[in-house]
């Protein structure tokens, strides 16, 4: 078997975190994945993964072997697919990360554009509000939110991302509308769990300085999608992404409330690892991206 095999079955063994799970997960035999790991153990002369224990862990050379392998392979797979695709358009498997707040029918929706547009791309898509690690996950790109804190990751800002407090007529019809902050203390509020604070709403004061203000939630879900549907109605007040509401602030299904105390927009952007030769169906993608938002969401 030659080293390139060997590399890519001892990759597959420390994503996996074992040879069982790996093995369960690539369709080879746990013997076999075993032989090939203690093959490139004796070719290098050093152990690799640590077996004195049950407990699954790598030694200094197996890490760095590891993270060695990954750029290797990375790039053979880059020029493999450069090749392969000269002068026939663009292909192959992209793996996509993006929070689950685009589940709903339009913010997907320039993803499944995407699809459309690129038919020879296989679409793997994750929604997941957690930060994943591109790298360590094997994602080929992430849509994200807010403050970019990682500076080893190229993040392309598409679009601003700004939220608003809202509420349906019904609702305010029967429980008045909020004039202050303050008064959202008294009345049912939709907790969107994804929101950092959570019960506690970030604003701003009269004077344009940060503001925590503690609501409470009448109902708390992870999902901003059917926060906008209990919202709809009328069980409390929300604070939901402006990409998510905006149609329905449009058509007057929601009212925006205490526009004067909504925080700054932050960015919304596209983010890949940062590589010598970026492959052309991540290059795509980004570029894809931008542009939607550009003709579809106002920038500030």
């Amino acid at each position: 078997m030659d080293i390139l095999n060997k590399m890519k079955a001892y990759v597959e063994v420390v994503d996996a975190g074992g040879y069982s799970p790996a093995a369960r997960k690539i369709g080879r035999s746990k013997a076999l994945l075993s032989k090939y790991v203690r093959e490139l153990e004796d070719e290098l002369g050093t152990l690799l993964i640590n077996r004195t224990t049950r407990q699954f862990s790598l030694t200094e050379a197996g890490r760095l072997y590891y993270e060695s392998s990954l750029e290797i392979i990375g790039r053979i797979d880059d020029i493999n697919e450069s090749v392969r695709l000269a002068g026939k358009g663009v292909g192959g498997r992209l793996r996509v990360t993006a929070p689950r707040s685009m589940g709903g029918s339009r913010p997907i929706l320039p993803l499944i554009e995407f699809a459309r547009a690129y038919p020879d791309i296989d679409l793997d898509i994750h929604l997941d509000d957690r930060v994943v690690d591109l790298v360590e996950e094997r994602y080929d790109v992430a849509i994200r939110a807010g403050q970019m804190g990682d500076s080893s990751l190229i993040a392309r800002r598409i679009a601003q991302n700004s939220t608003r407090i809202c509420a349906s007529p019904s609702f305010l019809e029967k429980h008045g509308t909020p004039r202050t902050p303050k008064d959202l203390a008294s009345l049912p509020c939709i907790i969107d769990t994804n929101i950092r604070g959570r019960n506690s709403w970030p604003l701003v004061d009269e004077n344009g300085g940060a503001l925590s203000q503690p609501v409470n939630g009448v109902i708390e879900i992870n999902d901003p999608e059917i926060c906008k549907q209990a919202a709809l109605e009328g069980l409390g007040i929300a604070l939901l992404p402006m990409f998510v509401i905006s149609g329905e602030l449009e058509s007057g299904q929601l009212v925006p409330l205490l526009e004067e105390h909504m925080p700054p927009a932050t960015g919304m952007y596209v983010v890949y690892a940062h590589r010598r030769h970026v492959p052309a169906k991540v290059r795509v993608f980004v570029d894809f991206m931008a542009e939607h938002f550009k003709k579809n969401c106002p920038q500030d």
